[in-house]
């Protein structure tokens, strides 16, 4: 398994600023990803002075391990939301990705970025995946979608039908990416990728210390799928997730539409062309990060589970991302914590980041430049509605402290007289809140089951929220 995403082979780079971050600008945002590049290039264009600073490389997390389904049907997603909202609130929640994909689908065609129209489509292969997926045919009708029940679908194996919705889009999200940068750059905005943001302080302006120095800023945007301060507690608020996609090539004809499965566990399927060949892509086997015995075992399900449908598929590609959901079955975009206005975040997209992560950026940048979205209320991450996820968020947090305990006597068992570090040197405690973390079998990481943070082999961060690596013995 390679870190190197089918889009990231492609990939025509923007170019990015080497130079020094700058030491003032009006809004700093964090990370380069779907969100926070939508941010900056709303907020350039609006005449605000706009620095990204990404830790990693553009698009180089969740947004470009994205299947890239631009689509109003989304899996089960109005059923999830339906447990913890009422029914209106579907309602909002489409108008608001509805006007997320409208403005990427108009940015896509002025950039010269690909995208083409699919049918979306939610299968079922069980009774009680089918129960599921009328359920969502229910209240996407319900919603005002034009959705219809399909009964045969371009599918070579069994099924029970599914909900289906037209003219829905999918993209290459690494492109989509670095025209954003393109188009940020292009007014006036900075793009900085191998700068770390590590905290922030003050409010008047607030000081962003990064592993290259000190930005002031009179705004922050944490676009980094969890956030990276611990203020307001989104990392007992939220869960974070892998999964995996697959890529195949001598498929004579892939679906043609965009497939997600109602049941557990998950199919994902959409083509992709490059150049002549025309791609398969296969997706899902999630697991919450970290608690899984072998991420290897979870790919090797996806490859047996291709090969027993499309015997001359021939691999590719395959790689893994990570998403969060939230525990009240909603996105967030607005203040960290109550009245801080200084310091904005956005996230727990559960995967359809390509809308939700648009509808977010759009969202912030309304609320900075005075604008007004009505249907940005869902995204708030205040809201007394969010109660209603309580229930969730005992068992996000239950789980934790299951995690927690179990990884600590696993350690101590193991490493009696050096509990906190194995043999190389490399503590195995991780620097969020002190979980254990666990091998990844697939990526040759260390994984926190706890909240989601990743690291290198090396102990170098790659996933928020820890911002710190995995430190030596010798330091401890």
């Amino acid at each position: 398994m390679t870190r190197q995403t089918l889009w990231h082979e492609a990939a025509n780079r923007a170019e990015t600023d080497g130079t020094a971050v700058p030491s003032r600008v009006e809004v700093a945002v964090v990370g380069a990803g779907i969100t926070g590049l939508t941010t900056a290039v709303l907020l350039a264009r609006a005449g605000l002075s706009v620095a990204v600073l990404e830790a990693r490389t553009v698009a180089g997390s969740t947004t470009g391990a994205s299947t890239a389904k631009v689509s109003l049907l989304q899996g089960t997603t109005f059923s999830t939301i339906a447990r913890h909202h009422p029914p209106s609130v579907i309602g909002t929640y489409v108008e608001a990705n509805r006007a997320a994909q409208e403005w990427l689908s108009g940015f896509c065609e002025t950039a010269g970025v690909p995208v083409q129209s699919r049918d979306a489509v939610t299968f079922a292969v069980s009774d009680q995946g089918e129960r599921q997926a009328r359920q969502e045919l229910a209240l996407a009708r319900d919603a005002g979608l034009p959705v219809t029940w399909v009964p045969e679908l371009d599918l070579p194996f069994g099924h029970r039908g599914g909900v289906q919705l037209s003219e829905q889009l999918q993209t290459d999200p690494v492109a989509v990416a670095h025209a954003l940068v393109r188009e940020a750059r292009a007014h006036g905005a900075t793009v900085h990728e191998g700068v770390r943001a590590l905290r922030v302080s003050g409010d008047q302006p607030a000081l962003i210390e990064t592993d290259s120095g000190v930005v002031q800023a009179d705004r922050v945007v944490l676009a980094t799928g969890m956030p990276i301060l611990d203020r307001g507690g989104y990392f007992a608020r939220m869960e974070a997730r892998r999964s995996y996609l697959m890529a195949f090539r001598g498929v004579v004809a892939p679906p043609s539409g965009m497939y997600l499965s109602a049941e557990q566990p998950s199919r994902s399927l959409r083509e992709a062309r490059r150049g002549d060949d025309k791609l398969l892509l296969v997706g899902g086997a999630g697991h919450t990060t970290g608690r899984t015995r072998s991420e290897r075992e979870h790919l090797d399900q996806l490859r047996d589970w291709t090969r027993r449908w499309w015997p001359q598929a021939e691999e590719t590609h395959a790689w893994s991302a990570q998403d969060h959901s939230t525990s009240h079955g909603l996105p967030f975009a607005g203040p960290l914590q109550p009245g801080t206005e200084h310091l904005l975040v956005a996230g727990g997209f559960a995967k359809w980041g390509m809308t939700n992560g648009v509808a977010g950026a759009m969202a912030l940048a309304a609320r900075v430049t005075g604008g007004r979205l009505d249907w940005a209320a869902i995204y708030e991450p205040w809201r007394r509605s969010e109660l209603a996820g309580l229930g969730t968020f005992a068992r996000f947090n239950a789980s934790v402290a299951v995690e927690m305990a179990r990884g600590w006597m696993r350690l101590d068992a193991a490493h009696r007289a050096e509990p906190a570090a194995a043999p190389d040197g490399l503590s195995r405690v991780c620097t969020h809140l002190g979980g254990k973390v666990k091998w990844n079998d697939a990526e040759q990481t260390w994984d926190c089951p706890l909240h989601g943070s990743r690291f290198d082999a090396d102990g170098t961060v790659l996933n928020a929220p820890a911002t710190c690596g995995l430190r030596r013995a010798s330091t401890e």
